[in-house]
Parts: structure tokens; C-alpha cells; sequence
């Protein structure tokens, strides 16, 4: 009787040291969420105070000219494909591609009856819209004017939309999808590539001329800050109903 009560009391002390440690891992994770969210804002501030003093031109310059051809600073460096395959690869942060991709993951989620996921994707991608257009508005810094465009523009310069956007909507969705998966190195795949996709969107605007770079690192900053917080939100309500259950 005695060893079979020792032994319920073992088992229940060793599930609650499970479930204190599973605690601390999930509280552990949000903390590194806040965390990243403050250095991406604070890093977005001070290029935002460089760009209104104008500190920062001459650096632009210098790595605006880097990405063009010395003979001729109206092509950028490498042959024609790479700028062909640059149009694409910019193109995958545009208006209609991540909309597109959007109206699907908010049918898939719906079709799942994932409603708070949906919501969470819709909240994410509007504000980061709305975010984007005040701060754009806000600064109203003009484009580079040192060559010609090569990619159609219509907006003003800070921060890069696409750079911002494409934080926003790859970040989510990869975050979503991370979580849905038990093996600890596809989560680490999918935030690879939403990462990937995100830098070399961004880079693909400077190289097309279209952008300085301290456009499109604000708006990674920016755009990540405000996925990881959307995200944030979403754990600790998803946290708050199950302590309640």
C-alpha cells in the first residue's frame, strides 16, 4: 500500500515538474519574442533619426553604387538574367502576389474552422498595410534618383513597402505553420525560408534601384517588430484561455 502510494506521489511530482518546465520554455519563448520585438524597434528608430538628419545619405551612396556597374552606374552589376530574375524575385513582395497568398491561407484557415488563426493573419497583414502607408506619408522621403527605375514605383521611399510587407506576411504565415509542426528542425526550416524570402525581396529593391538601404532595413524592422507582436498577442490570449480552462 505504501510503495503504491510512494509511487502515485512520484509520478504526480515528476508530471508537475513536466509541466512547470513546459511552463518555463513557453514563458521563456515570449520573453525572447518581446525581446526581439524592442531591438527591431529600437534599430528602426535610429535609422529613422539618421535618415531625418541625414546622416545616413552618404552611406546609402556608397551601397546604392555597390549594387551598379562601375562603367555604367545605369546597370546594376551582372548579367541581364539577374535582372530578370531580381523583377521576380521583387515581384513575390508586391501588392498582388502577397495578396493572393493572403485570400489563400485565410481559405485554408477558414476551411480548417481555424477562425482565431484567420483573424490573427488578417489583423497582421492590415495593420502592417496601414502602418506602412502613415509611415511612408510620415517621412516622405523621395526615391533614389541617382539611375533610372527599373522596377514601376508610385509611393515614396521610407520605409520599403515591400521589405515591410513581406516581413509581415512571410513571418505569419511561417509562424503559423511552424507551430503546427513537432520536429524541432522544420520549424527552424520554415522561419528559414520566410526569412530568406524577406531579405532577398529587400535586397532586390536597392538592386533595382528603387530603394535606399536604409529603406528596406527599416523596413524589415519594422515589418518583423510588428509580425512578432501580432504574434506575441496571439500567444499570450491563446495562454490566457487555457489557464482559464
Amino acid at each position: 500500500m505504501r510503495a503504491t502510494r510512494a509511487r502515485r506521489y512520484i509520478d504526480q511530482g515528476r508530471a508537475f515538474a513536466a509541466s512547470a518546465l513546459a511552463l518555463a520554455r513557453r514563458e521563456m519563448a515570449l520573453l525572447g519574442i518581446l525581446l526581439l520585438i524592442a531591438a527591431s524597434l529600437w534599430l528602426f528608430i535610429e535609422i529613422a533619426d539618421e535618415v531625418v538628419e541625414g546622416e545616413i545619405d552618404q552611406i546609402d551612396r556608397m551601397i546604392f553604387l555597390a549594387f551598379r556597374n562601375p562603367a555604367d552606374i545605369r546597370n546594376p552589376l551582372g548579367p541581364p538574367w539577374l535582372e530578370e530574375a531580381a523583377l521576380e524575385i521583387t515581384a513575390l513582395g508586391s501588392f498582388a502576389v502577397l495578396g493572393l497568398i493572403i485570400v489563400a491561407a485565410l481559405a485554408w484557415l477558414l476551411l480548417l474552422r481555424k477562425a482565431g488563426a484567420a483573424v490573427l493573419v488578417g489583423v497582421s497583414v492590415m495593420g502592417g498595410v496601414l502602418i506602412s502607408s502613415l509611415l511612408k506619408t510620415g517621412f516622405g522621403r523621395a526615391r533614389p534618383d541617382l539611375v533610372p527605375h527599373i522596377d514601376a514605383v508610385n509611393t515614396l521611399s521610407f520605409p520599403s513597402g515591400h521589405a515591410m510587407s513581406a516581413a509581415v506576411v512571410y513571418l505569419t504565415l511561417a509562424a503559423l505553420l511552424a507551430r503546427a509542426q513537432e520536429h524541432r528542425r522544420l520549424k527552424f526550416y520554415l522561419i528559414g525560408v520566410a526569412v530568406t524570402l524577406t531579405v532577398l525581396i529587400g535586397l532586390s529593391r536597392v538592386y533595382l534601384g528603387v530603394h535606399w538601404p536604409s529603406d528596406v532595413l527599416a523596413g524589415w524592422c519594422v515589418g518583423s517588430a510588428w509580425a512578432l507582436m501580432c504574434w506575441a498577442v496571439a500567444l499570450w490570449l491563446a495562454r490566457r484561455n487555457s489557464a482559464r480552462r
